[in-house]
């Protein structure tokens, strides 16, 4: 089994998140893509995002009917910073024979090697690189990339070529706080989640 996972604030989930993962799906061959939001992430501390209990309804609407993807309340159910190491040591006892992914945008890769526990992460899983910027792997690690369909196991870095989805989750917040339409940039379901519980609106 191979299975994709992809950790976020998802702070609101949009198509930006799901389009391009599901474009390279078949490519990568995933059984299984696992959404996982973040309690707290390392690198956004300060950030104040909406309730876990509403980030995880979001990224479950928009993906209820999408075979193999699945939202996990994983990090949630943790608390505390989020961080990939602990997530993967968890995923890798529950299934100890599957080739496991993280999946990442390029925006992440000039600080990967600030993440707790690097080496032991690629002892757990590969890192798959969806496109967002143009940014590019880092000198010390680019012994690590290798192509999809190349990878055995854990170790390694895959670049992926993906269309990308111009909306991003600030745009999202800023447009709900101007009262703007977020018609197309995420599920309708979701739109209706955030309109009925006033998420990211200015306080009156």
């Amino acid at each position: 089994m191979r299975i994709g996972l992809c950790g976020g604030t998802f702070d609101p989930f949009h198509r930006g998140h799901l389009d391009p993962i599901l474009a390279v799906r078949g490519l990568l061959g995933w059984d299984q893509v696992i959404y996982i939001p973040a309690y707290i992430q390392p690198f956004k501390r300060e950030q104040a995002p909406a309730p876990a209990y509403h980030r995880f309804v979001m990224v479950g609407m928009a993906t209820v009917d999408v075979d193999g993807v699945f939202a996990s309340p994983l990090e949630l159910e943790r608390g505390a910073v989020s961080y990939t190491v602990d997530t993967l040591e968890q995923v890798r006892s529950e299934h100890p024979e599957a080739t496991i992914d993280w999946i990442i945008g390029d925006d992440n890769l000039t600080r990967l090697g600030e993440w707790k526990s690097i080496d032991r992460i690629f002892e757990l899983a590969n890192f798959v690189v969806l496109t967002r910027g143009g940014a590019e792997v880092p000198e010390p690690l680019r012994d690590r990339v290798t192509e999809p369909r190349k990878r055995m196991r854990e170790g390694y870095i895959v670049c992926a070529e993906n269309k990308t989805v111009p909306v991003s989750s600030t745009e999202i917040r800023r447009r709900i706080r101007g009262r703007e339409s977020i018609d197309g940039l995420v599920d309708p379901r979701v739109a209706r989640y955030i309109h009925h519980y006033a998420l990211y609106e200015e306080p009156s």
